[in-house]
């Protein structure tokens, strides 16, 4: 299985990554892209999906093995793991860490983030959110300059697949990260006895 975890910058990713290392064993190999492969000097949405097919392929080899990929530290959506190429051949489980906009601020302050790009970290919280349960929404925002191998009519303007489009949203606002990456390790062991929502195979062809 591939577990994505999800969410925008400041949320909590790379933190919870590095604990859950400690907690998963193991049966679990843990990646960020930068980890994946070589990094552009100037990281690209093309670049980026590219190696979430690397995350994907690295899941394939794993599985053999009984082990599994965990995918932490960017901000991947998932739409773009599931439109990777290879994601038809595995088992996608979501969590999205979600914030509330006060605890963004402060986390992103606390980073001497730049106010000019507050907004766009913002706004794509927001469309995460949404593109949590609805995948409808504003797919342009990750099919715009985006790696030509992408299998994007897998869930791009699949209205049919509310129903299924299903993942875990866990909101970290006020959580402190010890509390964040006990809640994940339970989720992955939850993902893999069928306790939470997962893209199983095929799930695109419902």
């Amino acid at each position: 299985m591939l577990l994505l975890i999800s969410g925008v910058s400041g949320v909590g990713k790379s933190t919870a990554r590095l604990r859950l290392r400690e907690r998963l064993g193991d049966r679990f190999e843990s990646h960020e892209l930068c980890t994946l492969g070589p990094v552009p000097d100037v990281p690209t949405v093309a670049w980026r999906q590219q190696q979430a097919e690397v995350a994907v392929r690295r899941a394939l080899e794993l599985e053999a093995e009984g082990r599994h990929v965990l995918l932490a530290g960017d901000p991947v959506p998932a739409g773009e793991v599931l439109a990777a190429p290879s994601a038809d051949r595995i088992d996608v489980a979501v969590c999205l860490l979600d914030v509330d906009e006060p605890s963004l601020h402060a986390r992103l302050d606390g980073r001497a983030d730049p106010p000019e790009w507050r907004h766009r970290h913002l706004a794509f919280a927001d469309w995460l959110r949404r593109h949590a349960t609805d995948p409808t929404h504003l797919p342009d925002v990750v099919t715009t300059d985006a790696w030509p191998e992408m299998v994007w009519d897998r869930w791009v303007g699949r209205s049919d697949l509310v129903d299924v489009w299903s993942m875990t949203v866990l909101d970290t606002s006020h959580r402190d990260p010890g509390d964040v990456a006990d809640r994940l390790a339970d989720w992955c062991q939850a993902a893999l006895d069928g306790g939470v929502p997962v893209f199983r195979r095929g799930w695109h062809l419902a």
